[in-house]
């Protein structure tokens, strides 16, 4: 954290000791639910903070916004992903699954980015 510049709070640490044994991505009610005493706002701006500096990433899905543990390459001007996102759709589960993912080329537009979501039954409830 101190090589992104940001001041690592007793409560950022809470938070980010929420993913590192997380085996899946994280709702803000799954994050909330794990926090003893929080204020909200703080919750927020903290998942912000963490988003816009490469610490977490977001996955958008129908209906809700999880979040899920960058790696190393990620930083605060720009997300670098080599995966894709499997969503359980029996368990609800939210997965980062490294494959290899072709670059998307697009005749008349420059990608800046993609992101891939899967739906199907994870290992566990397959």
């Amino acid at each position: 954290m101190s090589n992104r510049n940001i001041r690592l709070t007793p409560f950022r640490q809470k938070v980010l000791d929420l993913f590192d044994p997380s085996k899946s991505a994280l709702t803000v009610r799954d994050i909330e639910n794990k926090l003893d005493k929080f204020d909200r706002i703080t919750l927020y701006r903290t998942l912000k903070l963490f988003t816009e500096n490469g610490i977490l990433h977001e996955i958008v899905l129908p209906n809700e916004k999880k979040y899920a543990a960058c790696h190393e390459q990620c930083s605060e001007h720009g997300h670098q992903h080599d995966h894709l996102h499997f969503h359980c759709s029996n368990c609800k589960n939210t997965f980062c699954v490294s494959t290899t993912v072709v670059p998307i080329e697009l005749d008349g537009f420059k990608v800046q980015s993609a992101e891939l979501n899967v739906f199907g039954l994870c290992k566990e409830c397959n």
